[in-house]
């Protein structure tokens, strides 16, 4: 009996150092909504690409989405009605109508880059993003599919958290309940009822129909969750329920954020791998034709430069398919997966530069983001507190007044 006692003892050791790593894992993962500046420098990244996409292409609007397009209207439904995505645009084909679905997107994207009323602003993001590019899906570069994507994750995230107009008013609401003050919100309820309204509506009309309806339910899910938060922080006696709709956000906010972080991996690694199968870049030329491509081609000089060394061409070919294949792996080693980052997004702002690509690289660059340590997003959210504090008159550093002759000894 004592040896089976002393048997059982390193067993019930490891059992419990696995449960106390399971439980630390758990109240991580419920405690709070982790990676809040990831998720604000990929908020702010999207929303701002899709923002200078839809003012760069303002004047070529029609052209690109428009009723009179090359991928007419006709087409369009008749695309949609096979895929059963959803885009509002095909409601009306009414030139009015596309004209405030525009003016709404760019809109919708320049709050959402300001972090008014995020948890609102993310779901709009996303409709204004599914209703154009589901309108003409051959209007793209390879980065509207991940900011497709992207769009749709963003819902779920907490992504007002910090450098965001909602951060500031959480802080100027926390001041004022400690004044002993009862700040009330009437914009968030408005808007609640004026976008339920229109919700309603359009279930109502049959425009949620034929299609898929994840888009549909997604939008009543959030509209009614919005509703039972309001109801919770007005009418509850206790803070329970509260914190129970706290863990529930915060695991669905954590679990969007790890499905960004794979999605990014995932993209880095089929590309990467895709390209090892190319035999233009096993033998280290697959760089060179697009720099000759005319289409990808702004800076003709720059582009000759560039590939006017056969060496510098198999070095960057291979070292492009070395880091997409690689970056997933080095997520292991924090330093490696530094370097391995900061040269990616250099790259692509070359690809930006170089092969007027400017779109996709901002879109490519956001999802880096994620990756970026805390500790440097924070040191680069403070530089604008004191850039702001420079600029504005009399914010530079404060020199002395003199002494008067009456604040001296005897004076």
């Amino acid at each position: 009996m004592v040896v089976a006692a002393r048997g059982r003892g390193p067993g019930r050791r490891r059992m419990n150092r696995f449960s106390l790593a399971l439980s630390r894992v758990i109240a991580r993962v419920t405690d709070a909504a982790l990676g809040p500046y990831q998720t604000a420098v990929i908020r702010i990244g999207f929303s701002l690409t899709w923002l200078l996409f839809l003012l760069r292409e303002f004047p070529h609007r029609q052209e690109l989405y428009g009723p009179d397009g090359p991928w007419s209207w006709d087409l369009a439904d008749q695309l949609v009605a096979t895929n059963g995505a959803f885009t509002p645009l095909l409601w009306s084909d009414g030139q009015l109508w596309f004209e405030a679905v525009y003016a709404l997107a760019v809109l919708w994207s320049l709050l959402l880059l300001l972090g008014w009323r995020t948890r609102t602003m993310s779901v709009l993001f996303m409709v204004g993003v599914l209703a154009l590019q589901n309108r003409s899906v051959f209007m793209g570069d390879g980065g509207d599919n991940v900011l497709h994507l992207m769009s749709v994750y963003l819902v779920f995230t907490r992504c007002g958290q910090v450098w965001s107009l909602d951060a500031r008013r959480a802080r100027r609401t926390a001041a004022a309940r400690a004044r002993g003050e009862r700040p009330r919100d009437r914009v968030g309820p408005l808007l609640w009822g004026v976008l339920g309204f229109l919700l309603l509506l359009a279930t109502l009309a049959g425009r949620m129909d034929g299609g898929d309806l994840f888009v549909p339910v997604l939008l009543w899910t959030v509209w009614a969750a919005q509703a039972m938060w309001w109801l919770v922080g007005r009418r509850s006696r206790t803070g329970q329920p509260r914190i129970l709709l706290d863990v529930v956000a915060n695991v669905v906010h954590n679990g969007a954020l790890l499905v960004i972080m794979a999605e990014a991996c995932l993209i880095y690694a089929t590309a990467g791998w895709y390209k090892v199968q190319g035999s233009r870049w096993q033998d280290g030329t697959a760089v060179y034709y697009p720099l000759h491509l005319e289409y990808f081609s702004p800076w003709p000089a720059l582009a000759d430069l560039l590939s006017a060394s056969g060496t510098m061409v198999m070095l960057v070919t291979y070292a492009t398919v070395v880091m997409q294949v690689a970056f997933p792996f080095t997520l292991f080693n924090r330093r490696v997966k530094n370097v391995l980052l900061a040269f990616m997004i250099m790259e692509h702002a070359v690809i930006a530069v170089v092969l007027g690509l400017p779109f996709f690289s901002l879109a490519m660059i956001a999802a880096d983001t994620v990756f970026l340590p805390t500790s440097f997003l924070r040191r680069v959210g403070d530089l604008a507190p004191r850039a702001r504090g420079r600029l504005r008159p009399g914010g530079g550093p404060s020199v002395p007044k003199p002494r008067s002759p009456a604040g001296r000894p005897g004076g």
